[in-house]
């Protein structure tokens, strides 16, 4: 194959650039740079690691003062000396008895089946590979004969059937059942099974997570929670696209072995075929690399391979082994790529893609149970509100929040400057992603919309993204000069060309010819003319939140879902902003979380001032250090503060690089976790992954790059733990906001009742969260013991404690 792309190949590369896929450092024949479609370079740690992921905001003086900045400090320390909650050890997976108790009980064990040890490995609710010593499968071999097969396949996935204590049938899809025979197998009526609990059984093959320990939660399930957080995953994304751009899948009925493989045409000519991951990371097109996963993964997981999936279930158990308690898996689309990508299985509709994604998503928590004895007891939960959400943490396990980012979110598109679906048609869209389980949403990505204006990308890339905008909505992004009356850095993405590229006075266009010439070779046949030249300086698109993406915000607050700010043009997240504030006078909830730094600073500090939570990109862990010591000085003093990151893994957002073996204050190998569990070098199959070495290369190793983050802190690596493993509380407290829970009185003097109205209000018999309704969300919750501030004659502040008993019901109130 040769190594120059195919005019498709070009125009792929480039509309996958132009759609804000990230491009990291590659150089293709389309003229792709390492800007990687968010308006900077992965591969340039100035842009990678700043306070936003906009070169031009990140620039920009920070919107507090020195006075700010200091008492947002002073207070944030002040917390993180309060007393902690109190914390204790959760069992992997309940006791497995000698005979097994129902048909989910098998997964994972070692039973005697027809007189040989067999490792019963879950592929589902209820069903099983019998994986013998010899690692070979019982499998069906005919009509009416079973045997040993070396590969597993679906005439060895066994559904299991109780027909009394410790007594099971095995039959398979098509109807035929396991019956023993006197020289071992066959098929044919079904034929009860005694097992028992053995020993002499060879282990599944399966990626490790290296994590020793019981996981952590709480010792009641509505106490103060501890945890990482991660609001920006992509947890699905082989589906989008067409479902033929991530190699993988994040599980498989048959294990690691079936599930991390590569894609077909990265298969062609030892990974020559691979053009588009070629140039995501940076290759020459036509370079290649190995295309094996599983077992030896000699390339692939690595920070820079965006097309191999890096989110795999036991990656992403090992993250949660090490403390992490919630992710927000991103439903998302872009049906610009989608349409253009020559290989695809699924429809390119957002909403199509929002489906299927929540649909696996489900599967997958259905799959997790099954690893872990059944419906309900494995450690993925997909939650859709707060109070759920504690529990699960409680029982310590991983609240997974359903969120979305797509450019046309509910089917609202724009098309030449209107909109593509009515009002009541977007709110049955809304009550529907509400159904499935959408919790947290943005409204847009890559594209303006009928809800708003988007911020644009710069540089090289900028172009094309504006020529995809055109594909999408028929017209060009509006960017004008921004209003002198913003700060410095309240600026979408500069576009070209502009009369700046063309100097003052404009010297004629051959640059413009130049860079129109090559994007027309790219979307000529799709018929986008060349864009507008624009102004000069700082550029604002001039389409902001439109009168439908107010009623959208207003529906979201109805229907409690948090409300993601990135990705708006400044104008649209002004306005957005705006409403908010006015809605939260009104007395109204509104939630807000930024997910990934795809906000300007100026954008961050109103966030706090609302109670929302922010989370800035993960990128390298020297980087987000210095996002974290900005981000203390603008905290708002009404609210509780914790700090998460946003991956953005699997939704080809660059990794943390490492730092290398040689760094001053390497990560030791093994070191301690949340809760003092122990977390060793990650095995997959023969592959060992090293943070100082590797980098972020799978989602797994989120757990050392917490730990080298705090190595890059020094002094401060305390505090940085402490507000991380704080992230999960604050992220939950915003959640509990927006369902309608009035922050604490103790940080918001004026919310304080009499001593005595409080005591009338905490009745006996109220569970906790109907107590919250009625006096807010507690100041501190250990244990059975909420803390609240209220007043009396003569006093300011007294505090008031609720008892609670183990069930969450109010048992008494005393001050103190």
């Amino acid at each position: 194959m040769t190594s120059t792309p195919r005019p498709l190949h070009r125009r792929l590369i480039a509309l996958l650039t132009a759609a804000g896929m990230v491009v990291a450092g590659a150089t293709t024949a389309a003229n792709a740079s390492s800007d990687d479609g968010h308006g900077h370079a992965h591969n340039d740690p100035a842009t990678k690691n700043a306070i936003s992921r906009s070169g031009e905001a990140a620039a920009n003086p920070d919107p507090t003062t020195p006075a700010q900045r200091s008492a947002s400090r002073a207070r944030v320390a002040k917390q993180r000396a309060q007393r902690e909650p109190q914390l204790t050890g959760v069992p992997l997976r309940s006791k497995r008895r000698a005979v097994p108790e129902s048909v989910y009980a098998m997964a994972g064990g070692c039973y005697r089946l027809g007189g040989q040890p067999v490792t019963f490995q879950a592929t589902g609710l209820g069903s099983y590979l019998l994986y013998a010593a010899d690692r070979t499968f019982l499998a069906a071999t005919g009509p009416d004969t079973a045997g040993w097969a070396t590969a597993p396949s679906p005439d060895a996935d066994w559904t299991a059937h109780r027909t009394g204590k410790g007594r099971f049938t095995f039959t398979l899809a098509d109807g035929r059942s396991l019956r023993r025979t006197g020289s071992g197998f066959a098929t044919g009526d079904a034929e009860s099974f005694a097992l028992r609990r053995t020993d002499g059984c060879t282990a599944f093959p399966e990626v490790q997570t290296n994590v020793s320990g019981r996981p952590f939660g709480g010792v009641t399930s509505f106490q103060e929670v501890r945890g990482w957080v991660d609001p920006h995953v992509h947890g699905q994304t082989h589906e989008f696209l067409g479902g033929r751009v991530i190699c993988s899948p994040p599980f498989h009925r048959y294990g690691a072995a079936a599930a991390l493989v590569d894609c077909p045409d990265h298969q062609v000519a030892d990974g020559r075929g691979a053009l588009l991951e070629d140039a995501l990371a940076g290759h020459t097109p036509g370079t290649g690399h190995d295309p094996v996963g599983w077992p030896t993964f000699s390339y692939w997981p690595n920070p820079h391979s965006l097309t191999h999936q890096q989110v795999y279930y036991k990656w992403l158990e090992r993250s949660w082994r090490a403390g992490l308690r919630i992710h927000t898996s991103l439903l998302t689309e872009n049906h610009i790529l989608c349409t253009v990508y020559p290989l695809k299985k699924n429809s390119c509709d957002d909403r199509d893609a929002v489906r299927l994604q929540a649909k696996d998503m489900r599967a997958m928590q259905d799959y997790i149970d099954a690893q872990y004895g059944g419906p309900g007891r494995g450690w993925y939960r997909i939650v859709t509100d707060p109070f759920e959400a504690r529990r699960v943490i409680n029982q310590g396990k991983l609240a997974v929040v359903m969120g979305m980012e797509t450019s046309v979110p509910l089917g609202c598109n724009v098309q030449l400057g209107r909109p593509t679906c009515t009002e009541e048609q977007m709110l049955a869209e809304l009550a529907e992603m509400k159904r499935l389980g959408v919790s947290q949403m943005e409204l847009t990505n890559k594209f303006d919309n009928a809800f708003t204006g988007v911020a644009g990308d710069s540089g090289s890339i900028g172009p094309l993204t504006n020529s995809a905008n055109f594909l999408s909505t028929g017209s060009f992004l509006r960017m004008r000069t921004c209003p002198s009356t913003n700060p410095a850095g309240m600026e979408d993405k500069l576009q070209s060309p502009n009369l700046g590229d063309l100097g003052s006075p404009p010297q004629g266009t051959p640059e413009q010819d130049a860079i129109f010439g090559a994007i027309w070779k790219l979307f000529g046949d799709a018929g986008v003319q060349p864009a507008p030249v624009y102004p000069a300086g700082a550029h604002c698109n001039q389409l902001g939140l439109s009168p439908l993406g107010q009623t959208l915000l207003s529906a979201m607050i109805d229907q409690r879902i948090l409300f993601d700010p990135d990705h708006m043009s400044v104008a649209g997240r002004n306005a957005a902003l705006d409403y908010l504030e006015q809605q939260q006078a009104a007395g109204r909830s509104p939630g807000v979380v930024s997910s990934h730094s795809w906000s300007t600073p100026d954008a961050y500090p109103r966030i706090y001032r609302l109670g929302g939570f922010v989370a800035p990109y993960a990128g390298d862990s020297t980087g987000f250090v210095e996002k974290w010591r900005q981000h203390l000085g603008w905290t708002d003093r009404r609210f509780y503060f914790g700090f998460g990151f946003g991956s953005d893994m699997n939704g080809f957002g660059a990794q943390g690089d490492p730092r290398g073996a040689d760094a001053s204050n390497p990560v030791t190998y093994p070191f301690t976790g949340l809760h003092d569990v122990t977390i060793k070098r990650q095995r997959s199959g023969e592959r060992v992954f090293d943070i100082n070495t590797d980098g972020v290369a799978h989602y797994g190793l989120y757990a050392d790059w917490v730990e080298d983050a705090e190595h890059v802190a020094g002094v401060d690596g305390a505090a940085l733990g402490a507000d991380l493993a704080r992230g999960a509380e604050a992220y939950l407290q915003t959640w509990e906001r927006a369902w309608g829970i009035a922050p604490d009185s103790c940080r918001n003097p004026g919310l304080r009742l009499s001593a005595r109205a409080f005591t009338r209000a905490a009745d006996p018999g109220l569970r906790a969260r109907a107590l919250m309704r009625r006096v807010g969300q507690p100041w501190q919750r250990l244990g059975r013991e909420f803390t609240y501030c209220a007043t009396r004659p003569g006093r300011k502040r007294v505090l008031m404690t609720v008892e609670l008993s183990r069930a969450g019901t109010v048992v008494g109130v005393r001050r103190g």
